[in-house]
């Protein structure tokens, strides 16, 4: 859709000069994320999903019972890293890239156990959910605050729009 939404500005603006902005995807740095059971994506009706809304316990229950290496049944054996999704999350989700890295040489070389990387996974998790918790709870004692600000974002879009559909029309002549 994106590229398409492209040919069709280049397009207009060819024709009737620089009016419309191409439009650009936003894509994450790291690939979709798989889920919690290892699938091949996460998903809330698939029923192995990490929530923005779930409580540090649940968070922490769904880690735990995260799929790994099926082969790594103790921790002084070498595991696999690869398609195990403990290390797509720390991946994703932790700050010290240069910490994951180690991870995985440990893990690979035998050393570490799953239960240690899962628990590195709960505090890398914790760290990014909580301040999203605390700002949810926050939101949801003033919906009269929320729903200024959805009226307020809306105005500013409206404006925007406004303004583009100003443009569009004096660029094809038919601000008559």
């Amino acid at each position: 859709m994106i590229e398409q939404t492209v040919e069709i500005v280049r397009r207009f603006n060819r024709l009737y000069g620089p009016v419309l902005v191409e439009p650009t995807a936003l894509v994450s740095k790291h690939a979709r994320l798989p889920g919690t059971d290892g699938q091949s994506k996460m998903g809330k009706s698939l029923g192995n999903a990490i929530f923005l809304s779930d409580p540090t316990d649940v968070v922490a229950q769904k880690v735990m019972g995260m799929y790994t290496d099926p082969g790594h049944v103790r921790a002084e054996l070498p595991g696999t890293v690869e398609g195990n999704p403990v290390f797509s999350y720390l991946e994703a989700f932790e700050p010290d890239a240069a910490a994951v890295e180690d991870l995985k040489l440990r893990y690979r070389a035998g050393g570490l156990g799953d239960v240690a990387v899962k628990r590195r996974l709960i505090d890398v998790l914790e760290a990014f959910l909580g301040p999203i918790r605390a700002r949810r709870i926050e939101f949801a004692g003033d919906p009269a605050a929320v729903a200024r600000m959805l009226r307020e974002g809306t105005a500013r879009g409206r404006a925007v729009a406004h303004q583009t559909l100003a443009e569009v029309r004096q660029a094809l002549h038919l601000d008559g």
